[in-house]
């Protein structure tokens, strides 16, 4: 499985929006960890800390690869995701860790914690993730 983990983390960073939340990701079995250093001149919103649209996506992108870890052969996709909000950041590197809590069938559930360089929590989340209408097989991104 070691290859697929690889393979994920080199498909999260060919997707076109990740130009503009340059980060790193690492997949293991059942977890992904997102680190982002944040840009003020980029991320933040007019009150001078990051905006929550850039802590829902490190949350909801962390917590769909750790589900993706779960099979080599079909993507999962988020059908839920819920964040709640702690603190705010203003410098350093957030880092996102989520874990798949839960297999239910299809469903894979996801919990997670958004914290900043010195460890406080800035955010956590959970949500539900589904698989796919399609296979690693049809993501061109996707390469072992």
């Amino acid at each position: 499985m070691d290859s697929h983990y690889r393979a994920l983390e080199r498909m999260y960073a060919l997707a076109p929006i990740n130009r503009y939340y340059p980060n790193t990701l690492l997949v293991e079995s059942g977890k992904a960890t997102l680190n982002m250093e944040i840009d003020p001149e980029k991320h933040f919103h007019v009150l001078g800390s990051v905006h929550g649209s850039v802590c829902f996506k490190m949350l909801d992108d962390a917590a769909a690869f750790a589900a993706l870890s779960t099979s080599d052969t079909q993507p999962m996709v988020t059908a839920n995701f819920e964040i709640n909000f702690k603190a705010p950041a203003a410098k350093g590197v957030l880092t996102a860790v989520c874990e798949v809590v839960k297999t239910d069938g299809r469903k894979v559930f996801v919990e997670g914690v958004l914290t900043d360089d010195n460890g406080q929590e800035i955010a956590n989340g959970s949500g539900l993730f589904l698989p796919a209408k399609l296979t690693f097989d049809d993501v061109k991104a996707y390469q072992r």
